[in-house]
């Protein structure tokens, strides 16, 4: 059994870490990398956890940007859990008060918004602190701490799954900063994340010399004059407002669901008069179940199939990822929740509120004697935050929102911990307050350090609980066999739905060395418009 002595002990050894944890999630957060591109990222948690003996394999799952970092301390359970780094283009704001960008980037540079820099180094606190404990104490097991990019498109866990990543795992934590509530200092109880899958369309004009040829034409076309196929970017204009059309009738408005849309390339700036070759556009669609999104995905083949003939086109299709919805586990959920409640929520103290009413006083607002929303200091039950969430959603349904942590929890159970992230209290006009608000919050070290720590306290006690008492893991494991109808390979188990490759190829945003200098984003920062303060 866990002693009063070992929680303390746990604790004040991640009080002891958190000047590096502090720094460590300023390094992230500032490389800002987008997905699939985080190779500064990733190098610095393989670096890090190999300093502290851990056995890193690189590039797991054929993705370069991954990594499967394994520590043993003889026998006992193996526990798992992970790090996410990839930011979002178009999100690019300095560590601030004001509105900019980054130094020297243009502002339309990758940036963290939820933020994943502290969601990775608040787990891997959690993991360093039971790490030093097991070997001070002697206590068994494995810990097996995994780089997961590109989560902003659901990339990497869905491959790790089908790849055999998670199958020896006994249990695995994953932790995220609140970002809607009631999901905040809490646990999530039985409705999880939903599927969720990504798809692109290709458009390729192969052949342009065959639109409307006839006898008469010259066998050398008057080209900058003469009619010409329509081409790859009609297609991809075509695909995007047909998609947007016939939304509602590939599944009924009433759904709580989402399809978003991204244009990867674009012709590659064809003027002439040349058709474009080559167009991408990628969907992510966001819904309760995988049957589900398998008919969202044969609405839009349905689609791009006839653009592609209607602009003298083939259609390729790639897929960027296939993940299945959550299981929850409601024995874990308590017990990690009972060690939040130990910890206690993130307390933000008065260096974070200097910070944040500078941030309001910059808006052209009264700066506020109590800056932050109450919620993120507060504690809600799992079960509390279950019926609140269940108000917003039809009976039916059973999975809301998307997040690929749901590939851990059909292979071991596992929770899902949210903490409360820095926001700022509703201003007294109503109005919203500007995105770059938040994504600063997020970068400043006195508003999300509370955050991490809380994180890395309640990851590390749930762990040092798993390990030393197996009552708890018997019990979460007993739920996981039983909701899966006999644990993997049950009958109620859904097996992994990757079947494709790491989609590494694509035309992903991302930094680039050039003369100019190293780790430019695509648009130079001199060149780049500013986004105008809006308050």
């Amino acid at each position: 059994m866990t002693t009063p002595a070992q929680r303390e002990a746990l604790i004040q050894g991640v009080e002891a870490l958190m000047p590096r944890l502090s720094e460590w999630n300023q390094t992230i957060w500032h490389y800002a990398e987008t997905a699939w591109r985080e190779y500064r990222s990733a190098r610095f948690y393989v670096d890090l956890l190999r300093q502290h003996g851990f056995t890193v394999e690189e590039g797991s799952g054929g993705m370069p940007t991954a990594f499967c970092a394994t520590w043993s301390n003889g026998e006992g359970p193996t526990l798992g859990g992970y790090a996410e780094y990839d930011a979002v283009p178009g999100n690019c704001q300095a560590a601030d008060v004001v509105q900019r960008p980054r130094d020297g980037l243009s502002p339309w540079a990758g940036g963290h918004t939820d933020p994943h820099s502290a969601l990775g180094i608040g787990s891997l606190g959690g993991f360093l602190a039971v790490q030093a404990l097991m070997k001070e104490q002697g206590i068994g097991g494995t810990l097996k701490f995994f780089g997961e990019p590109a989560e902003k498109v659901r990339g990497s866990k869905p491959i790790h799954a089908a790849r055999g990543y998670y199958d020896d795992l006994d249990a695995a934590i994953s932790f995220h900063p609140f970002y809607m509530l009631p999901l905040c200092n809490t646990t999530r109880w039985d409705t999880h994340c939903g599927a969720a899958y990504g798809v692109i369309y290709r458009f390729v004009c192969d052949s342009p010399e065959t639109w409307l040829t006839s006898a008469v034409q010259s066998p050398i076309a008057a080209s900058h004059a003469s009619a010409r196929a329509p081409g790859a970017n009609d297609a991809v204009t075509q695909m995007y407002l047909n998609a947007k059309a016939l939304r509602e009738h590939v599944l009924a408005s009433g759904l709580n669901w989402s399809m978003n849309e991204a244009i990867l390339n674009a012709g590659q700036a064809t003027a002439d008069n040349l058709p474009a070759q080559m167009a991408e556009i990628q969907y992510f669609i966001r819904v309760a179940s995988v049957e589900q999104a398998e008919h969202v995905v044969r609405g839009l083949d349905h689609i791009a199939e006839h653009v592609a003939g209607l602009t003298h086109c083939r259609v390729e299709r790639h897929w960027v990822a296939k993940s299945r919805p959550g299981l929850p586990n409601h024995a874990l959920a308590e017990l990690t929740y009972r060690n939040l409640e130990r910890v206690g929520p993130p307390r933000l103290g008065e260096e974070a509120g200097a910070q944040a009413r500078q941030i309001q006083e910059s808006l052209g607002m009264t700066p506020m004697e109590r800056p932050f929303l109450a919620d993120i200091e507060r504690l809600r039950p799992p079960q509390e935050a279950e019926h609140e969430l269940r108000q917003m959603l039809a009976p039916s349904q059973t999975h809301f929102t998307s997040d690929d942590y749901t590939e851990y929890s059909w292979h071991a159970p596992t929770v899902r911990l949210y903490i409360g992230r820095p926001t700022l209290a509703p201003r007294d006009d109503g109005r919203a307050y500007p995105a770059w608000t938040m994504n600063a919050l997020g970068g400043l070290a006195p508003c999300i350090d509370p955050m991490i720590a809380t994180a890395a306290k309640t990851v590390g006690l749930t762990l040092l609980d798993l390990f030393q008492e197996p009552g708890a893991l018997e019990q979460a494991r007993a739920e996981f066999v039983e909701r899966t109808g006999g644990g993997i390979g049950g009958e109620d188990w859904m097996a992994p739905l990757c079947d494709y490759e790491p989609p590494l190829q694509f035309r992903w945003p991302e930094y680039v060395t050039t003369p100019r200098g190293e780790h430019d984003w695509v648009i130079p920062a001199s060149a780049a418009d500013t986004h105008p303060d809006k308050a």
